[in-house]
Formats: structure tokens, C-alpha cells, sequence
């Protein structure tokens, strides 16, 4: 989903600029594989989209049909292939991890080791994201100025126009890396594992949308680059069901025992491979069980399967005898959360573990549907719902799906503000007790045009709201996590106000106004803390825009 970033790539964004200029600067990090931060960290990846050359559907998203196609997983028309130096336990010639740390200071609290989030109970407590390989860090690894994402995707005009009726395939983009020297996929794969770990994630449940070409080709090297970065980094493999074109189950299994064959593949402590398909109800439960009969008998891997439902209740009762636990999509809206009590209680009860989706937001220009996210409500609803509901693994649905807008990865309009507020999150779920908080900080979220904007440029399907969502609004949402009781003075357009915030964390809604915003913590007659959103908000705008945009004061732009 493409931010009104587009715009500038007709010539009228200057702010663009300005900060793929400034990205630039980090060349020499990035060539040498060091993850880095847009507000001092490192940077993310992208996810679900439609059409392309070689189109590849995944699967419809909460809410949609599930006997109908979803979106179709782009493929660039003219990048360049992806290296192919490694194999599932190579490491390609040139490609060096040489590590990144979390900058000090980033979050409200001090995060943990990752040996302490990995031990013990913590470490029983499993957090993976959905990595989507349609959008990886780069593309053609070209300056982000003129790459594929600034040409083809984020630019209505795109592609010969084909993304045009719905303004553009995305509305962000992964934070750009500068070009690499060397294997520069297998480097930019590794920056994204280090990034991920470096937030708590456990490792990424891996959507294998096809069993050749360029998605295959990553998918494998992924593999590698997880283990090169850490050991301990799992890639739980997800075959997308509503993608695979296959009927055959020794196919699949086939490709399953290529994948395990990695040592990054996610299994449990007693050996099994842990097997988690998207959309399992679109094979009955005999073709499962022909496929884990295969791995077993000709490939000698006993498998625990995980099956990810788009409809839990209406299948969990026949796939019971055959899986070893259970996961839904989920709801991307923050109201109507509580039905995972239920699915949680029902899978216990079955003697099944569950994997709880958590989600920050979705918006979907070429599907023409979107949730109210309610600025951070679905992020900290979904969590909680996670951590009071004792889920046991989770899955943060996604890592880098722009398409859908569901990104947590850090992109170029949220920076690294909702992975931060997630290794907050992630921290109690594993741990079973709440950070303390030993910072101020504040994360500062809006949209930068108002719900019901109508573009005023060539787009000809706009989004509306997905049945069951929340209703549309529109506000700035200032989120505080405070040492100590203190005030916040914040700016929006050219409205000003101050609110009076407690110790821990407080959520403050201000209407929507034009112009930017900013929000400042000041304690004892001293700031503490700040943070602004520089992106301006319009009342008349060229392309439909409905994401949320986010920045933290933990990080400098």
C-alpha cells in the first residue's frame, strides 16, 4: 500500500527527496551489511500486493470471501533476477553479516537479551512475523530515488499504468538500503533477520507463495541468511494454499523436505517440523494427511502441523486429529477482538497449542477495502488479546505485506515506530511481567488525509470499509509511556494543547486538523521528550491514502 508518497514521484513531493537524500547517507553502513535505522535502528521489508507480470494470488485477507481469489503477488517487469548463490546452507561469495546492535536509548524500556527472551518460560512463548517475498529490502538494488519501488510501485503511473485505477500498487515502501557490492540480496535478507531479532521476534513464518522462480529462489535463500545471522532464528514454513497451484501432495511435500532440509527450519524440541499452511481448509483433511504421510515415509521427517484457518470455528473440529496446533488470520480492526477468547479456550480444550494473529493495521487500494485501525487500538488490542488470552505463539500478521498495509518492519513512513511499540508488547508475552519503563517516549500517529478525502487525481476505485470493522475517524493519537506523571504539549495544524499524562502509558486522542503535528514531554519545566510527523494532512489529495503513518521520539529522523 503506497503512501501519498507518489506524488513525489511526479515531482510535487520535495520532502521525498529530502529523505531518500538523507538514507543516502547511510551507503556505507548498508554496504557493509550493518543494519540501519531511520531513526536510528535498521531497516524493513514489504509484503502482499496485486498484479504484475507474473501475478501469484495470496490469499484474501480477514474479512474476505474465502472461496474467492485474493490479490496477486507482484513480480517486477523488468528487475533483475534474484542471486542464486546460496543453496539452503550456503553462504553466498561476498555476503557478510557483520552484525547490528539496537541503538541505546530507542525504547521506553531496556529491552532484553535475546538468551533471556529464548530460555526458560520466555522461551516457550514463540513470536514469528509473516515475512511476504514480494518485497524485499530492494528490488534492483538501484538508489531509492530511482529504484523499483520509487518507479514502479509507489508511482500511480507505474508499470505501463496498470496499477493507475487504484493510485498505485503501494503506499509505503521498506526503508531504503543503499546499493551493495557482492550478493546484495543475501546481504539485504540478513540486515532484515538482524532487524527482526534485534526486536524480540523469534523468527519469520515464511509465505511460499510458488514452488519455482524468483519467490522459490528467495524463500531459499532466506533460509540460509537466517542461519548465517543467528542459529537460533527460525523460518516456520506457511505454503499460501490460495497461491500453490497443486493438487498433487508429493509436490508439496517434495518442496517441504527442500526447505527443512535448511537448519533455520522451524521444529519443535523433539524434531518435528513444524508445517503451518495458509489457508489449510482449501485442502481437505485426507490431502494433509497424505502430505505429513509423505514427508514421513519417503523423506523421514515427522512433522507437526499447524493449519492457519481463514475460518477457525468451521474447521478446527476435522483437522483436530491431524494437527498439533491451530492459528486464524484474524480481524485488523481493534473492535470484535474478543472472539479470540473463544478460539484460544476452543483450541486448549482440543489439547492444541494456538497462534495468535496481532496486527497494526490494512489498507488495500487495489482491493478497494480497508479496517479502521484506529491509530495504535488494533496494535495494543491485539496484543492484549494475546497476552490475557494466553495464546502460545504469535504471529504478527505481517512483517512486510504492503500491499495490505499491514507492515511492521520498519518502513519508510512509520520508521520503526510500531516494531518498537511491538518489543514492548513481546517482552510481557514472553515474560510473563510488564517493562519497566525507564524513559520517556512518545509515539505520535495520523493518517495524513482525512477518512472520507476524495482523490482528486485519475484513481477510480477507492477503499471503504470492511464489514465488521470500526467506523472511520479521524484523529491524531499521542501515546506516552512516562517515568513519571507529567505534561504533554502538543501541536496539531495550528492547534495547540496541553494534557496532563500518568506514569506508564496513556493513549490521547486529538482531533485531525491540517497541516503537521508534534507532541513534546515536559517535566519539572524541562522537556523530556519529542516527537513530530512531518507529514503534512490535506483535505483535498490525488491519491486515496488510508494508512496510518507513525513516528517515535525514541529515534531521530
Amino acid at each position: 500500500m503506497s503512501h501519498r508518497r507518489r506524488p513525489a514521484v511526479r515531482g510535487g513531493r520535495p520532502l521525498l527527496a529530502l529523505l531518500l537524500s538523507g538514507f543516502l547517507l547511510v551507503g556505507v553502513c548498508a554496504a557493509t551489511g550493518i543494519a540501519w535505522d531511520p531513526l536510528s535502528g535498521a531497516p524493513a521489508q514489504n509484503a502482499t500486493a496485486q498484479g504484475a507480470s507474473v501475478p501469484q494470488p495470496t490469499g484474501p485477507g480477514p474479512g474476505s470471501d474465502p472461496g474467492a481469489g485474493g490479490p496477486t503477488a507482484p513480480q517486477p517487469e523488468q528487475s533483475p533476477a534474484p542471486t542464486k548463490g546460496a543453496a539452503a546452507k550456503g553462504n553466498p561469495e561476498g555476503a557478510v553479516d557483520s552484525g547490528a546492535a539496537r541503538p541505546a536509548g530507542a525504547l521506553p524500556f531496556d529491552m532484553p537479551q535475546p538468551a533471556a527472551l529464548r530460555s526458560g518460560e520466555a522461551g516457550k512463548k514463540l513470536v514469528f512475523a509473516h515475512y511476504f517475498t514480494p518485497y524485499p529490502l530492494s528490488l534492483d538494488n538501484a538508489d531509492a530515488d530511482r529504484d523499483y519501488y520509487t518507479r514502479n510501485y509507489l508511482n500511480p503511473d507505474g508499470e505501463s499504468g496498470k496499477h493507475g485505477r487504484y493510485g498505485g500498487l503501494l503506499r509505503d515502501r521498506p526503508l531504503p538500503v543503499a546499493p551493495k557490492s557482492g550478493d546484495w540480496e543475501y546481504a539485504n535478507l540478513q540486515q532484515e533477520v538482524r532487524t527482526a531479532r534485534a526486536a524480540g521476534i523469534d523468527g519469520f513464518t515464511l509465505d511460499l507463495l510458488s514452488l519455482s522462480g524468483r519467490n522459490w529462489d528467495r524463500s531459499n535463500l532466506l533460509m540460509a541468511a537466517a542461519r548465517s545471522v543467528d542459529p537460533a532464528f527460525k523460518i516456520m514454513l506457511m505454503p499460501d494454499m490460495t497461491s500453490l497451484k497443486t493438487d498433487d501432495p508429493r509436490v508439496l511435500a517434495e518442496a517441504l523436505a527442500t526447505l527443512a532440509d535448511a537448519s533455520a527450519a522451524h521444529r519443535l524440541p523433539d524434531g518435528r517440523l513444524v508445517v503451518s499452511p495458509f489457508k489449510a481448509e482449501a485442502k481437505d483433511v485426507a490431502w494433509w494427511t497424505e502430505v505429513i504421510r509423505i514427508l514421513r515415509t519417503d523423506h523421514g521427517i515427522r512433522t507437526a502441523f499447524v493449519p492457519l484457518f481463514l475460518d477457525f470455528g468451521a474447521h478446527s473440529g476435522d483437522f483436530a486429529p491431524i494437527s498439533h496446533g491451530f492459528s486464524e488470520w484474524g480481524s485488523r480492526s481493534y473492535v470484535g477482538q474478543e472472539s479470540s477468547t473463544r478460539d484460544v479456550q476452543r483450541a486448549h480444550g482440543m489439547g492444541k497449542i494456538w497462534m495468535q494473529p496481532v496486527s497494526v493495521q490494512d489498507a488495500r487500494p487495489n482491493q478497494g477495502i480497508y479496517d479502521e485501525a484506529g491509530n495504535t487500538a488494533t496494535l495494543r488490542a491485539t496484543w492484549t488479546r494475546a497476552i490475557e488470552d494466553g495464546a502460545d505463539w504469535v504471529q504478527l500478521t505481517t512483517w512486510n505485506d504492503y500491499s495490505e498495509g499491514s507492515q511492521f518492519a520498519p518502513s519508510l513512513h512509520n520508521g520503526h515506530a510500531y516494531l518498537d511499540l511491538t518489543s514492548y508488547y513481546l517482552t510481557r508475552f514472553k515474560t510473563g511481567g510488564w517493562p519497566k519503563i525507564v524513559r520517556d517516549t512518545l509515539y505520535l500517529t495520523a493518517r495524513t488525509q482525512f477518512a472520507a478525502a476524495d482523490p482528486t487525481g485519475d484513481q477510480s476505485l477507492v477503499m471503504s470499509l470492511r464489514r465488521g470493522s470500526a467506523p472511520s475517524r479521524d484523529t491524531v493519537e499521542v501515546l506516552s509511556f512516562l517515568t513519571g506523571p507529567a505534561a504533554v504539549r502538543t501541536t496539531v495544524g495550528t492547534a495547540r494543547s496541553t494534557h496532563d499524562a500518568p506514569a506508564g502509558i496513556h493513549s490521547e486522542l486529538l482531533p485531525l486538523r491540517t497541516g503537521t503535528s508534534e507532541a513534546h514531554v515536559v517535566r519539572d519545566g524541562k522537556a523530556t521528550a519529542e516527537v513530530d510527523l512531518p507529514y503534512r494532512v490535506d483535505h483535498k489529495v490525488d491519491v486515496q491514502d488510508l494508512q496510518y503513518y507513525a513516528a517515535t521520539s525514541g529515534r531521530e529522523p
